[in-house]
C-alpha cells in the first residue's frame, strides 16, 4: 500500500488505562514488518488518575523523522476516548484528518465528584464530524465487556483499524506481531477481539 502523504501521522489518544501505549506499540511494530519506518513519541499526563495519554506515531516508506507530530498535521485519529478524541483534533486537525474513535466515554474526578459535567455523547461525536474529513466509530468498550474484560478494548480499536484499509494492517500481520510482543495465553482472545472489531466499525 502507498502512503496518503510521507510521513503519515498517526495520534492514538485517550486516557491512561485504557492500553493506548500498547496499541501505539502493536500497531508500530506491524508497520515495521510490513516494511516501513516507523518514529514513535509518547505524552503521558497523570495516566495512572485517568489522566491524557497520546501515543504519536510517525510512518514512512523509508525516513525516519522526529518523533512528535507538529500542531495541524495529524493524517490519522485513534481515539480510545470520545473528549480525548476532541482534544487531540483541537490541536492536531486539519481538514483531511480521519477519525476512529470508541464511543466509551471514561469520567475524570472532577465528572464523577459531581464539579464538572462530560458533555451529551452525541454532542462530542457530532463535533468530530464536524473537525474530520471522515469518521468510523465503534462500540469497543461494549464489545469488549462482552469478552469479559475492557482491557480488549485496544485491540478491538485496532481490528476496526484494519477494516478502513487507510494503513497495511491486516490479520495476519498483526496475529504475527502479538505473538512477539505480548503472552500467548491470550493470543486467542487478543484475535478474537481483532476480528470483532474489523466487523464493528461504521462510517458515519
Amino acid at each position: 500500500m502507498i502512503l496518503a502523504r510521507d510521513p503519515f501521522n498517526v495520534i492514538i489518544g485517550g486516557v491512561g488505562g485504557q492500553g493506548n501505549v500498547v496499541a501505539s506499540q502493536i500497531l508500530g511494530q506491524t508497520l515495521v514488518n510490513k516494511g516501513h519506518v516507523i518514529t514513535i513519541g509518547e505524552t503521558y499526563g497523570a495516566s495512572q488518575r485517568g489522566g491524557a495519554v497520546m501515543s504519536h506515531l510517525r510512518v514512512s516508506a523509508k525516513n525516519p523523522w522526529s518523533p512528535l507530530i507538529s500542531e495541524g498535521q495529524c493524517d490519522l485519529l485513534v481515539s480510545l476516548e470520545p473528549v480525548e478524541g476532541l482534544r487531540v483534533l483541537g490541536y492536531y486537525g486539519n481538514p483531511r484528518v480521519i477519525t476512529l474513535t470508541n464511543t466509551r466515554p471514561v469520567f475524570p474526578m472532577d465528572v464523577n465528584s459531581g464539579e464538572s459535567a462530560y458533555p451529551e455523547l452525541s454532542e462530542v461525536i457530532s463535533k468530530i464530524g464536524q473537525l474530520s474529513a471522515a469518521v468510523w466509530v465503534v462500540h469497543a468498550t461494549e464489545i469488549a465487556l462482552t469478552m469479559g474484560d475492557p482491557i480488549y478494548s485496544n485491540m478491538i480499536m485496532l481490528g476496526a483499524l484494519s477494516a478502513m484499509g487507510v494503513l497495511p494492517i491486516d490479520r495476519e500481520g498483526f496475529e504475527v506481531t502479538i505473538r512477539e510482543l505480548l503472552h500467548s495465553h491470550r493470543l486467542g482472545d487478543n484475535l478474537k477481539a481483532f476480528d470483532t472489531g474489523a466487523e464493528a466499525v461504521k462510517r458515519l
